[in-house]
């Protein structure tokens, strides 16, 4: 299960099981209903410890995958529950894109679906150099895009990436994800953390709810539609 380490003034929060690189449970760190409470709950913790001081947080995981998206098997098994699935993935953008210090991805290996879409709900992101993809599989799945996820991509990318990233399923490296302003910077294994970590804390003394309302009023639209409940959908 995600957890949390503190590294001066920031939080780092590790999609995966600690001290492994690939969970046993869940190797690919997929939204699992269980993973998905979680990581909300990690961010609470995580808000109610910065208790008002210096504090800004990275979002990263160990191995091979940042996250690969959805549980698509919990998803098979549970048609019948796949619209409020899915609004419980939104939840976890809408806290990440309102959260009140700076938020930082930094991707360390695949990126897929609704963990390429996790990035993006941070405020920054820097992805590992020499491994990995961020990719927007939905194309060859069948799948549709929901209304808020649609509009997170629109927001958070460039028209023409997002365009090609939606359409086309194209898979970018960290130095295509680069020039396509898909993430804002790059670095190798070793220092992929430590970037991340000095982007966050440059800003760390900004004060939490200005930071929180800010990040509100300039999300509102978005937001707005990452609270349209989903209907029933198929994919595949």
């Amino acid at each position: 299960m995600p957890y949390v380490q503190r590294h001066d003034a920031a939080f780092v929060l590790y999609l995966g099981d600690e001290g492994v690189d690939l969970s046993e449970a869940n190797p690919e760190n997929r939204f699992s209903p269980e993973w998905v409470d979680a990581v909300l709950a990690l961010l609470d913790q995580v808000e109610q410890e910065a208790a008002g001081g210096p504090a800004a947080l990275v979002v990263t995981a160990t191995g091979k995958f940042f996250s690969n998206g959805l549980d698509v098997m919990y998803v098979m098994s549970h048609l019948d529950r796949f619209g409020a699935y899915l609004d419980s993935v939104h939840a976890v953008y809408r806290r990440l894109l309102t959260f009140p210090m700076t938020t930082v991805a930094a991707i360390n290996g695949h990126a897929f679906g609704a963990g390429a879409m996790l990035a993006l709900s941070c405020d920054f992101a820097v992805m590992r150099e020499d491994r990995g993809f961020f990719c927007l599989p939905e194309i060859g799945l069948k799948m549709n895009f929901t209304v808020g996820m649609a509009h997170l991509l629109r927001a958070r990318l460039p028209y023409q990436t997002a365009l090609e990233a939606m359409t086309t399923g194209r898979r970018y490296g960290g130095g295509d994800a680069l020039a396509a302003g898909v993430v804002q910077a790059v670095a190798g294994a070793d220092d992929l953390v430590p970037t991340a970590v000095a982007r966050a804390v440059a800003n760390a003394a900004a004060d939490g709810p200005t930071l929180g309302k800010i990040k509100h009023d300039l999300h509102a639209p978005l937001l707005k539609s990452l609270t349209v409940p989903t209907p029933a959908m198929t994919f595949g």
